[in-house]
């Protein structure tokens, strides 16, 4: 059997090299001159190879020493990393989330940064569905945590924050005229709407609406996804109306002057599955609380604890 080399005399080997002294490699290792110096002789059994020359004038590495010194940094590099590697925390194989595509793109992305960046090891997945569909998933066990859009006052789930809904047209550009003459979008009979498929809280918001002041309209778009409504909406094919933390800058928030109606606020709420959450489902939790209800992009704070009912609170 070949012999093995020990990383311990490697490790006082490479730092007799270094600082060119067994005392200051002693010191360096926290061991004395002669431990170090019966290392290094131990280790040059092994190799069956002399891999310094001692004499007068200090300490000098052999041919040998030289070559062998670079194995010796890679092994023990190699070494540091391995243990490195099994002694870190566990990792959690995900926590599950879910929550409509437009808080995926436009909410989560900062929160899932500085969670990634305070808790390394904890993986996240994240779902896109519509709010209700997710309410119905995460009661069967399906997701850890469910991000949603809830109407104003429903119960269900912790208040996170409350969000004023806008609706939004394209912006007005006069230089390129719609046959027949220019007309802003918002103003076709009847009118174009770029809306998430049914069964989304603010799709069924708007289109309420707008049947209340007998405005006639139909579904021009229609598509889960957040940035492809941005860009239906970007190219004049419709209005949509959306949450207004979910509203890019490039495009047009209209109201009361055009004669579009107010809309009620909405609720984001979190849900969480049942039973006792580890402890990474609980800190992404505190961390969306955070910074959804307090820091990012929030207008209105929800009601103190005091005020939420306690069926809700029990949710």
């Amino acid at each position: 059997m070949p012999a093995n080399l020990d990383t311990d005399l490697l490790r006082a080997f490479v730092a007799v090299a270094d600082s060119a002294s067994f005392t200051r490699a002693g010191e360096r290792l926290g061991r004395t001159q002669a431990a170090v110096s019966q290392q290094v002789r131990r280790l040059e059994d092994t190799v069956g190879k002399r891999v310094f020359e001692r004499d007068t004038h200090g300490v000098r590495m052999t041919r040998d020493g030289e070559v062998l010194l670079a194995y010796a940094r890679r092994m023990l590099t190699l070494n540091d990393e391995v243990l490195a590697l099994m002694h870190r925390s566990p990792t959690v194989a995900s926590v599950r989330i879910g929550t409509p595509d437009d808080y995926a793109t436009m909410l989560l992305p900062e929160i899932l940064a500085r969670f990634n960046a305070a808790y390394p090891d904890v993986m996240v997945e994240v779902v896109c569905d519509n709010s209700p569909d997710l309410v119905a998933e995460i009661e069967k066990g399906r997701y850890d945590l469910a991000l949603i859009t809830r109407k104003a006052g429903e119960t269900g789930g912790e208040l996170v924050r409350q969000e004023p809904v806008s609706w939004v047209a394209p912006p007005l550009d006069p230089a390129s005229p719609l046959p027949g003459g220019y007309r802003p979008v918002e103003s076709l009979d009847p009118l174009p709407l770029a809306l998430f498929p049914k069964g989304c809280v603010v799709r069924d918001i708007a289109v309420a609406a707008l049947d209340g002041m007998g405005r006639d309209w139909r579904v021009a778009f229609t598509s889960k996804s957040v940035v492809a409504v941005h860009g239906a909406v970007m190219g004049g094919l419709g209005v949509t109306a959306m949450e207004a933390c979910t509203v890019p800058p490039s495009l047009r928030r209209i109201g009361v002057a055009e004669g579009f109606p107010d809309l009620p606020d909405v609720d984001i709420a979190l849900h969480r599955a049942r039973g006792t959450a580890p402890k990474p489902v609980r800190l992404l939790a505190d961390a969306i609380h955070d910074l959804v209800g307090r820091q990012l992009l929030g207008r209105r704070k929800p009601p103190p604890a005091s005020q939420v009912s306690a069926k809700e609170a029990a949710q």
